[in-house]
């Protein structure tokens, strides 16, 4: 589990967030939705450690990550996937080197061990015999599966991703929503999604922390985001779906 208590993060004067309390629960999908500058990338980044909080703090498992050194947080950095928009792949290097890189930084294993996890994660999200390719020879839904082979490389306990479905169709937007709940549940993560796609709302939303100006205007799952009568949540739930069917 992760909290965040009262967190407040402003730059050159302009607050972002402003005293936000929230719960990600453990095993669970826990999604940050809101619009285009409304704070919730700041956010992700205050609870990963990207950005320190100016008052407030982030807490992991009962660890207050926000007071600790950085020599503190490396510990619990471990414990961390970050799955990046666009994947996030090293250009240079191949599949097999790309997943691998975390277990070489965090890890004291050897090439036969990690070779070992790099294969068994690979084959999770349903990715064999790519080892030797290159990003550049991969589409986008396998390059999203790539990395997210690389964030639960090291086992983590705390998965973030951030715009996961970020340029990808809508099918293979869902499968990558559908795989991400899947391991959520498997290894039994704490994961963060930060998403403006109301379809992984629709569909993972186990838990839905709504921003808005900085605010946390609601929380609830996706079955209450549907039958909520906050104002500014109904005003983004459905510019969102008239958006999605301008498209079509």
């Amino acid at each position: 589990m992760i909290e965040v208590r009262h967190i407040s993060k402003s730059f050159k004067g302009l607050q972002v967030l402003k005293d936000i309390s929230a719960t990600f629960e453990k095993g669970q999908t826990n999604l940050i939705i809101g619009q285009s500058g409304s704070g919730k990338t700041v956010l992700m980044k205050c609870a990963v450690g990207l950005y320190s909080v100016d008052h407030g703090q982030v807490i992991y498992d009962d660890r207050i990550f926000s007071d600790m050194s950085e020599h503190e947080r490396m510990n619990i950095r471990k414990e961390v996937g970050m799955l990046f928009q666009g994947g996030a792949l090293f250009d240079s290097k191949t599949v097999e080197e790309n997943v691998m890189f975390p277990l070489s930084m965090f890890t004291k294993q050897s090439f036969e061990e990690k070779l070992e996890r790099v294969n068994f994660c690979l084959k999770r999200v349903n990715l064999e015999n790519v080892n030797k390719l290159y990003p550049s020879e991969l589409s986008g839904g396998m390059i999203k599966r790539v990395a997210i082979a690389r964030a639960i490389s090291v086992n983590p306990k705390y998965l973030f991703c951030d715009e996961p479905n970020s340029g990808l169709d809508p099918h293979t937007a869902g499968m990558i929503d559908n795989l991400i709940s899947e391991i959520t549940k498997e290894y039994k993560m704490t994961t963060i999604i930060n998403t403006h796609d109301m379809n992984s709302v629709l569909e993972i939303g186990e838990k839905v922390i709504f921003i808005s100006e900085g605010n946390l205007c609601w929380t609830g799952d996706k079955h209450q985001a549907l039958n909520s009568d906050n104002e500014k949540l109904n005003n983004f739930i459905f510019a969102n779906e008239l958006t999605r069917r301008l498209k079509k």
